[in-house]
């Protein structure tokens, strides 16, 4: 009998309609089994790091991040920042997809360790169509380290 493994995304966006259509990307083509969507960096860290209202949290870690960067309480960098400081998530594949492209944010990303930096078109199906490639390419193309 063939396990078939869970395929888990987290997605962290405090925009209700880039969510809905990046979401709707990922299950058009069945990338993920399963797509958590929290609203802004803290519910990201609890969601990661099991705390708070997810320290009962069951399902695996995620195999894909994709990260927002400007977003309530706790940015982007900041949950990324975290994220690659422990060493039981630091190899988790982390794409920021946010609609900055201030150099800054750029290059404060890569120097954080971010995995790729996509700029969020404003059309809502070239939208659609990232999230589509993203989460082909980093969960079916990309081969990943071992945790």
């Amino acid at each position: 009998m063939e396990i078939i493994e869970q395929v888990e995304i987290l997605l962290v966006e405090d925009n209700p309609l880039d969510a809905e259509l990046t979401m709707h990307g990922l299950k058009d083509d069945k990338v993920a089994n399963t797509i958590t969507w929290v609203k802004d960096g803290q519910q990201a860290l609890d969601y990661i790091f099991r705390r708070g209202e997810y320290d009962q949290r069951k399902t695996p870690d995620p195999r894909l991040i994709l990260l927002d960067l400007k977003m309530p309480r706790v940015d982007g960098l900041e949950v990324l920042r975290a994220i690659r400081a422990d060493e039981s998530t630091r190899r988790i594949p982390v794409v920021v997809m946010t609609s900055s492209q201030e150099e800054s944010d750029v290059a404060k990303s890569y120097d954080l360790g971010v995995n790729s930096y996509v700029v969020k078109p404003l059309d809502f199906n070239a939208m659609t169509e990232i999230a589509k490639k993203a989460g082909f390419y980093w969960l079916a193309v990309n081969r990943s380290a071992s945790r």
